[in-house]
């Protein structure tokens, strides 16, 4: 019975292996990211819950954490996110130093499912650190009987960066007697040379100041400099020897600070000050430096801080010897540290799945340990053991991992708690254990169909959205475990605006997250009412219902759509006119827009952007009204030109700009005025209809003749006036612009002006109404725009009065017949 109960459980396990590729243990899993070093705490590493096959919300559910040992914790879990982000700044030249590659590896545990996952992250290396000389300031001496081409050893500089980041080549500032040699150690590392190229003269020459220069090869470029001051010395014949060109030690970890740990000897054959050697580090991190101690007189070399085997195994130091001359030698001292059983092993208890059902199967995992020996070799190998009279077995799991299974049926019954004793013991000499107690507890099973956190859901998403953008997450939860809490997702099909549901939402059948098929318009619906039904894998299947109600919310995308003034299609421009007699106030005309979108995005100010007669005209903010702000002037110019701007209140704001021209006038507004003053004769008879009609239209011909005499008197008697100014040679210098007007305006204006005759046939009175223009929605006419500005100024000078064009001024009657 127990054997097919684990049946499905370890087809599952096989088909995950295999997907995997992981040949390995059932349930473990390698997952590998890379991330870049220095970056800022809580930065994106890799999404763990896609790559563990888990939503974000499961993290937290299913248990998921990190279980790790040794170091400081260098990444965390973001459980809202579903990502494994960074816990801190992390430092590859600190974690990892030189090396080719830094991995930093740790283990996932799904806790639910008691899973086990390795991580193995690759730190990669940025270009943060420029090379760097151990000193600023190098003195080289050399005598001055030294042959060209003799090469003098510099000291090289230190870059902990890698591969293409680290130290890649030497630059030597111009000279005339040295040149820079770079040689190639059998490690690969680069150190530069000093050549002498020409023959040194203490006499004409004592000093020589050079500046070396290290570059990296990373993004930014990075250098380090030296000062090399080279001093010529008289004669010196040896250079000093080491008795090794190599020495070696091994010592323990647990040593003292203070101990001797060996002695490097050079000799030089010369006398005096050019056989005195001197000892000192030549290539040696500031790390290392801490370690070790060296006497610059005797060359013995002493521990100076604690060596730990754990930290550091291995220390190669290059040492130098100077005479008193200008010779060097080099030597290398290669110091391994032994391993000594200083560690305890350590268990630590990673997951306690208690209580365990009392009907669990043979195998299931009751607790999950984690053992642990800084030591290496034998002295880190541990083993663990428990009483051999408990239902229960230890299992070695993947790296230092056990897990404690059930050996025998469980009987709650009987016994309702178990207490575990766990012993680990290293193979050191002597060895070292430790014991670990916990306590489990056994406890029924419970069944419980799947269910959504709520009936009904609402949500909201802004019109225009991108198409397969994620609009919201459903969850509906199922305790059960394997198959039977696997829940599948999907959208009850219902026809919207016509088209199948399908085609405007999709839902993530195993994440439950939907998404937009569509981009949607807030002006074509407003609203998507849909059932999500999540349904588990058992059999039967167990299904539950949630209604989700979507609304579209309004952006701002739609520009304001001026309607008034509308642009005449045939390139003239609309003038609107305006009196000079018109007080502060007087409505001019008013700009009429419209917003296709709602809310505030659909509210519209009005502002004038621009007018060629600044605070003579203002704009309703509100109304788009274009009134008069003061009193009209003889100075002010007869053609005005406003730009008015519309403009919403989304966010961004959008606009659209209307350029108006008014006309400002003051003698034909005022004759046209007159007109509406006059009344036509009553006559009792009906039979007389006709006689009135002629009788009106010939008053309104008079009128218009008498203005025409006027205006030709008028612009006579200013035709005389400036050929006297002519005559006395003053010109037209004072006689004010605005006096002269052209027929092309006066037609203009005149254009603009419509008189009503309205005729009623059931009464025996008809009126002849000639109303007084309305300055308001008065538009020009296109033909009369075609033809050059009417409103413009005329010099009389060059056109005399005599050869202005006279252009008859037509009137538009309208008859209502009621």
């Amino acid at each position: 019975m127990a054997s097919q109960r684990n049946l499905p459980y370890r087809t599952k396990l096989v088909i995950l292996c295999l997907f995997l590729r992981i040949p390995g243990e059932s349930g473990a899993r390698q997952i590998y990211y890379s991330v870049p070093e220095e970056l800022e705490q809580g930065s994106f590493v890799g999404n763990i819950s896609k790559d563990l096959g888990l939503e974000p919300r499961e993290l937290t559910e299913r248990g998921v954490r990190i279980v790790s040992r040794g170091r400081t914790q260098l990444f965390s879990l973001n459980s809202r996110s579903g990502s494994l982000v960074t816990a801190g700044r992390i430092d590859r030249e600190e974690l990892c130093a030189q090396s080719a590659r830094c991995l930093v590896s740790f283990n996932i545990l799904v806790e639910d499912r008691v899973k086990l996952f390795g991580i193995e992250i690759e730190v990669t290396d940025i270009n943060d650190n420029a090379p760097k000389f151990q000193a600023e300031n190098l003195d080289v001496k050399i005598n001055e009987n030294v042959a060209p081409g003799m090469r003098f050893p510099l000291p090289e500089a230190i870059d902990p960066d890698v591969g293409v980041n680290s130290l890649q080549s030497y630059q030597l500032s111009p000279n005339r007697h040295f040149s820079l040699g770079v040689q190639s150690r059998a490690s690969g590392v680069k150190y530069p040379e000093l050549v002498l190229e020409r023959a040194l003269d203490r006499e004409e020459e004592a000093v020589h100041h050079l500046i070396l220069t290290a570059s990296d090869g990373g993004v930014p470029l990075r250098s380090g400099t030296v000062l090399i001051t080279v001093t010529v010395f008289d004669t010196n014949d040896n250079a000093p020897v080491f008795t090794s060109p190599e020495y070696r030690v091994n010592v323990p970890e647990n040593l003292p600070v203070g101990t001797k740990l060996l002695t490097v000897t050079a000799t030089d054959k010369d006398e005096g000050a050019n056989g005195e050697v001197t000892y000192s580090f030549r290539k040696l991190p500031d790390t290392q430096l801490l370690k070790f101690q060296l006497n610059k007189y005797t060359g013995e070399i002493k521990i100076s801080d604690h060596l730990d085997y754990e930290e550091t195994g291995f220390y190669e130091i290059e040492i130098q010897a100077e005479d008193g001359g200008a010779y060097l030698a080099t030597t290398k001292v290669l110091i391994t540290v032994e391993d000594v059983n200083d560690n305890s092993p350590e268990v630590t208890i990673t997951s306690l799945f208690s209580p365990v059902t009392e009907d669990s199967p043979l195998g299931t995992v009751t607790a999950l340990l984690n053992v642990h020996d800084l030591d290496s070799g034998k002295n880190g190998e541990v083993t663990c053991s428990i009483p051999e009279n408990l239902p229960f077995k230890l299992e070695k799991s993947i790296d230092n991992y056990y897990r404690v299974v059930t050996h025998a049926i469980l009987d709650r019954e009987q016994v309702s708690s178990y207490n575990i004793t766990v012993t680990a013991k290293d193979g050191g000499s002597p060895p070292l254990s430790m014991e670990t107690h916990f306590t489990l507890q056994v406890a029924d099973i419970n069944d419980n169909p799947p269910t959504f956190s709520q009936t009904s859901y609402f949500t909201y998403i802004l019109e225009n959205n991108p198409r397969g953008a994620s609009i919201f997450s459903v969850t509906a939860h199922d305790p059960d475990g394997n198959e039977n809490a696997q829940v599948i997702y999907s959208l009850a099909e219902d026809p919207t605006q016509g088209a199948p549901l399908s085609s405007y939402v999709s839902i993530n059948s195993d994440t439950g997250i939907l998404y937009a098929l569509q981009s949607f318009d807030y002006e074509q619906f407003r609203e998507l009412h849909l059932q999500v039904t999540a349904s588990d894998s058992g059999d039967p299947p167990l299904s539950s219902n949630a209604s989700l109600s979507l609304f579209v919310l309004d952006q701002n995308d739609n520009t304001p759509e001026i309607l008034y003034p509308t642009f005449p299609t045939d390139g003239s421009t609309g003038v609107e006119l305006a009196p000079r007699s018109a007080e502060p106030g007087y409505l001019v005309t008013k700009v009429i827009a419209v917003d296709k979108d709602s809310g505030q995005n659909a509210w519209l100010s009005y502002h004038l952007l621009k007018a060629s007669e600044p605070g003579l005209f203002l704009v309703g903010l509100h109304t788009g009204e274009v009134r008069t702000a003061r009193t009209l002037l003889d100075r002010d110019a007869l053609k005005q030109s406003l730009v008015v701007a519309v403009q919403d209140y989304g966010q961004p704001p959008r606009s659209a700009t209307v350029t108006l021209t008014v006309a400002v006038a003051d003698s034909i507004p005022e004759v046209l005025a007159d007109l509406g003053n006059l009344e036509p004769a009553q006559d009792s008879s009906t039979s007389s209809l006709t006689l009135y009609l002629v009788v009106a239209v010939a008053a309104v011909s008079c009128v218009f003749l008498a203005f025409v005499i006027m205006l030709l008197a008028f612009k006579l008697r200013h035709w005389q006036k400036s050929h006297k100014l002519q005559a006395s040679g003053d010109g037209l210098a004072g006689v004010p612009a605005s006096h002269f007007v052209g027929m092309d305006g006066v037609r203009a204006f005149l254009q603009t002006y419509s008189h009503e005759i309205s005729l009623t046939a059931d009464s025996r009175k008809s009126h002849l109404i000639f109303p007084q223009p309305n300055y308001t929605d008065t538009l020009i006419s296109r033909e009369s725009c075609e033809k050059k500005d009417p409103l413009s100024l005329l010099d009389d000078s060059k056109f005399p009065i005599e050869d202005t064009p006279l252009v008859p001024v037509s009137f538009i009657f309208t008859f209502y017949f009621l």
